[in-house]
């Protein structure tokens, strides 16, 4: 597997990374083991987590695994915090104090003494912005983490973090911002995208597969066995099961027809070489699901495909500003 550098760093990783969202609720150890060993063996080192993934299962997992099935030195392990469950209510604290006492025992659960790339995972209002990214300056200062990076924040929002960790020397310069994006979610091209590109932000997009529906897997109902019919992912994916949505899956299927290829090849293949992108991130429930997508790293769109699939999946605001 090919590689880039995320963002304006020294940091080089495998251009698909491994998503574990499902890791230890709806993925068991068994599962997870031949997911692992299936990805890094295709030549895949990021692999991505978060504290607040199966209220930290998704990490012990990954920390079991670690040293077992792959050497540690070989795989680039990317967390986030900031995002969780108190009393089975999800709660957003990005203070400096929360953080930290987060970063620790992502690294405990983890068990490692530091992780490659730590991110915030989401914006608030609710703390100032400057308390936020000092966690992550001394983050790096005391060797917790190697890289810092920022999720699922506004366009003005990223500009202005990654300005301010700019604006004075020997702050952590921001690696990464990992976002939605795929062919069914382009909202991030109009600020996102611009904003990162100008201020050095590698993208890791989530979700590529527009939540699995660009599989095609919904097409003809809801599988039993899908993330449509988890009640963890009922309503999260439901949100493109819209007319809209099934228009761009039709047309992802003929574009797959006619190369010969699966609809998740065609789905990936775009998002993973649109401009500023690093690596989108893949979660699979099964091994078998992840080797299908590692299938994309000799995939190449033809430039008739990327513009047909662009104008079909482009909203009326998009149109307008052309």
């Amino acid at each position: 597997m090919r590689t880039r550098y995320v963002g304006q760093t020294g940091l080089s990783v495998s251009r698909l990374a491994l998503g574990t969202m499902t890791w230890g609720r709806d993925t068991d150890e068994h599962e997870a083991r031949e997911q692992l060993a299936a990805f890094t063996e295709a030549g895949g080192t990021l692999v991505d987590t978060a504290a607040g993934y199966t209220d930290g299962d998704s990490e012990r997992l990954l920390g079991r695994l670690v040293g077992d099935v792959v050497a540690r030195d070989d795989v680039v392990i990317a967390t986030k915090a900031g995002v969780g469950r108190r009393r089975g209510d999800r709660y957003v604290d990005v203070s400096r104090r929360h953080l930290l006492s987060s970063l620790d025992a992502s690294l405990a659960r983890l068990g490692v003494d530091h992780v490659d790339l730590w991110q915030v995972h989401t914006w608030s209002d609710e703390v100032p912005l400057e308390e936020t990214l000092a966690a992550l300056d001394l983050a790096v200062s005391t060797g917790r983490t190697a890289y810092v990076g920022i999720s699922n924040y506004a366009g003005w929002q990223s500009a202005q973090a990654a300005t301010w960790q700019r604006a004075v020397p020997g702050r952590a310069v921001l690696a990464s911002h990992q976002v939605e994006y795929s062919l069914l979610n382009r909202a991030v091209e109009a600020e996102v995208v611009p904003a990162a590109r100008a201020l050095g932000l590698g993208l890791l997009p989530w979700s590529p597969l527009g939540r699995g529906v660009l599989t095609g897997k919904y097409r003809g109902g809801t599988p039993a066995d899908s993330r449509a019919a988890s009640p963890h992912f009922g309503s999260f994916v439901g949100r493109y099961l819209d007319d809209r949505s099934a228009r761009v899956v039709e047309a992802v299927v003929r574009a797959a027809d006619g190369l010969g290829w699966t609809p998740l090849e065609v789905a990936l293949t775009w998002v993973r070489d649109r401009p500023g992108v690093v690596a989108p991130v893949v979660g699979a429930r099964t091994a078998a699901q992840l080797r299908d997508a590692l299938g994309v790293e000799e995939c190449t769109l033809p430039a008739e495909i990327v513009t047909a699939l662009e104008d079909v999946s482009s909203t009326p605001e998009e149109e307008t500003s052309r």
